[in-house]
Parts: C-alpha cells; structure tokens; sequence
C-alpha cells in the first residue's frame, strides 16, 4: 500500500473525493513539524512493513526568485526535489545558521525519492497538469513578511514553503522508506494579507494532483 498524507481535513477531503484507487491509506498528520512526525511515527509503527511508499501534499506559500518574480505563482503544482528545516539553527543578522558542533550534528535536508518523483512529473504532464519541480522549505512559524520569506528563498534556493514536509521526509528515512512532496500554491510569501489568498483551490488542487500521482505510482508501483 501507499500512504498519503497531508496536515488538515480540509486538505484531505479533495484527494478522498478525487482517489479511486484501492490500496491507499490516508492520514491526517495535524499540523507543523512535531504532530506530523509524532502520527506518521506512530502509523508506521504498526504498518510501514506494508507500505511502499509515502506522499505528502497539500497547501504552500511561494517563494519570489532573485528577480522579484514569483518562482511559484498562484494555484502552481509543484514537485519537492529537496525538503529543508528551514527554521532549525540559530538566527543571526537575517539568516538561519545550521547547527553545528561535535555531537550537535542534526539531519535537516532530504532528497525526494528519484523514481517517485519522475513517475509523479511523468503523471502530471500525461494530464496536462503544468508543474514546476525545486526545493521546498518546512518551517514551524510560517512567514509573515516579505523580508523572511526572501531570506528563507535565497538562503535554500527555494520556490514554496510549508510546516510538514521534511517532517514526513525525515520519518520516512528512519524507517527505510520513498516519499515524495506535491503542493499547490495558496499564497505568495510577501507581507501578510490573507484576502489574496487561494486556499480553498489550491486544496482542491493539489489533491486532485496527488491522486493523479497516486494512480501513477499504483500502476508502476515503488519496489
């Protein structure tokens, strides 16, 4: 089986709606870093010998290029290649430094599995679903600001943010397994007016992606 899992009911409830396809299972991690790693750990306790991969979607914020233009627009999929810690270290003058030291050593990018990741892009160009593939940031304080959200783009090359992904890419390698990430873009990462906001579409959005994927990887499933 897979499992795929996103933060919220409401994100959820698209892909529910949009899968036809037996052997899914689905969870609702809650939330941020801690409750996504803390339910994903205690599913795959009892389960991950049945499970062959996992899929992570639901909402993000985008990141702007160095140009100022957005590197993910609004209602865009896009396809994690590396999932980033983004707020894990210390702040200093604009800029979050890595943990380091003898014994602080402390896992905070990941890379998406290679073959879920092209089954997943071979699947949304078969639909015609246009996607854009780089680096997604996990934060557990989204940004509010402009000036953060630059930062965090530039510092990490960059195009989206969210509070879960590298939670789940961190779980799923201690227990050996793929994932892959897909969101769809609700906000841009500029100073905070949630009346430009998209959420309710881009929920509707990034589930119909994953189930598009999820199809995918049924048909050419993960060995």
């Amino acid at each position: 089986m897979y499992l795929v899992t996103a933060a919220t009911r409401f994100e959820m409830e698209p892909f529910r709606a949009a899968c036809r396809q037996k052997g899914v299972h689905r969870l609702i991690t809650g939330v941020g870093p801690v409750e996504t790693a803390v339910r994903l750990m205690a599913w795959l306790h009892d389960f991950s010998g049945q499970c062959r991969g996992v899929l992570n979607f639901g909402a993000g914020g985008g990141y702007f290029d160095p140009g100022g233009k957005p590197a993910a627009d609004l209602l865009d999929i896009c396809l994690a290649e590396k999932e980033v810690f983004g707020d894990l270290g210390v702040y200093l003058d604009g800029r979050i430094e890595r943990i380091t030291g003898k014994g602080l050593e402390v896992p905070d990018s990941f890379v998406m599995d290679a073959e879920m990741l092209e089954v997943a892009a071979r699947a949304l160009r078969v639909r015609q679903i246009p996607f854009v593939r780089g680096n997604f940031v996990t934060v557990n304080c989204t940004s509010g600001t402009a000036v953060r959200g630059k930062a965090l783009a530039k510092q990490h090359s960059a195009i989206c943010e969210n509070m879960e992904g590298a939670a789940v890419a961190r779980v799923c390698r201690e227990f050996n397994l793929p994932c892959l990430e897909v969101r769809c873009i609700s906000n841009l990462v500029e100073d905070r007016d949630t009346s430009r906001w998209k959420l309710k579409d881009a929920c509707r959005r990034s589930g119909e992606a994953a189930a598009a994927i999820i199809a995918s990887l049924m048909e050419h499933p993960h060995d």
